[in-house]
């Protein structure tokens, strides 16, 4: 009669890149620079695998950040999302479901996909997207912008603009004598 026995060892095997290294519940963190609030990040949880291969910190329950201007303190931008996810070697943000974000020049971005990369201080996104200021609305299939969104681009645009159709002063003077 032969009888075999499996030796099981002591240790788990977990594996790195799913091992949760933190956790946090309603984390609110303050930053600020030179005695001067500069953001407020709220997130309902925060978990962080900094021992994957590229370690990240993710936040399922979504996202709540606000940021202030340097010389006043009055409030610059606002960002909500309903998910979030940093890598942290890349420097790259994902936001993800129900994304708004809205700037002190009272532009309104709406789109389900937003990447925010701070190495190139570029702020883009794949999916449809739109774009409010006032009357005006821009739509379209993704787009990229410096990260203060004063210089964006829609790929394959459509909208609705108010455009001056003025004329402007001197603009035509040595026409028509």
């Amino acid at each position: 009669m032969l009888i075999s026995c499996e030796r099981k060892s002591g240790g788990t095997n977990e594996d790195p890149e799913t091992l949760m290294t933190q956790q946090s519940d309603s984390l609110t963190l303050i930053a600020s620079e030179n005695g001067r609030k500069s953001y407020r990040f709220f997130t309902p949880l925060m978990e962080r695998y900094e021992l994957a291969k590229e370690p990240y910190m993710e936040f399922r329950k979504g996202v709540d950040v606000v940021t202030y201007s340097d010389s006043t303190g009055q409030v610059e931008s606002t960002l909500v999302a309903d998910y979030a996810i940093f890598f942290e070697n890349q420097k790259l943000w994902e936001a993800k479901g129900n994304v708004v974000a809205t700037n002190a020049k009272g532009q309104v971005l709406e789109t389900q996909q937003l990447f925010w990369n701070q190495k190139t201080r570029k702020i883009y996104s794949n999916v449809d997207s739109k774009v409010t200021q006032g009357t005006d609305v821009i739509v379209g299939v993704g787009f990229e912008s410096d990260e203060n969104f004063d210089d964006f681009t829609f790929r394959r645009p459509k909208g609705k603009v108010t455009v001056d159709t003025e004329p402007t002063r001197g603009a035509d003077s040595t026409a028509g004598g």
